[in-house]
């Protein structure tokens, strides 16, 4: 149970990284190492990191979906510390 959780949780973190990078790759003209450098010196990063979490939202779905409840609560509880850690940024 634990260990899903923890693969839950890692899931959740990639998965909204993958989403700040295809985010900063597509909808803005910097590329990765300038972009993040940029947005951070100006204060949206954690705005980035937070649109970067809505591709956990599909995630989610697809875990329900296969019955891994357990994986599924650790994607929300990446969430949540992704949310503290944007109040912080």
């Amino acid at each position: 149970m634990t260990k899903e959780l923890l693969i839950g949780f890692l899931i959740g973190i990639f998965t909204a990284l993958l989403g700040s990078y295809l985010f900063i790759a597509f909808f803005t003209n910097f590329d990765i190492s300038s972009g993040l450098h940029i947005i951070r010196e100006q204060g949206y990063l954690g705005k980035i990191i937070t649109i970067g979490t809505l591709l956990d939202l599909a995630v989610f779905g697809i875990l329900l979906k296969r019955n891994k409840e357990i994986m599924a609560r650790g994607v929300i509880l990446a969430v949540i510390v992704l949310a503290i850690s944007t109040l912080v940024l």
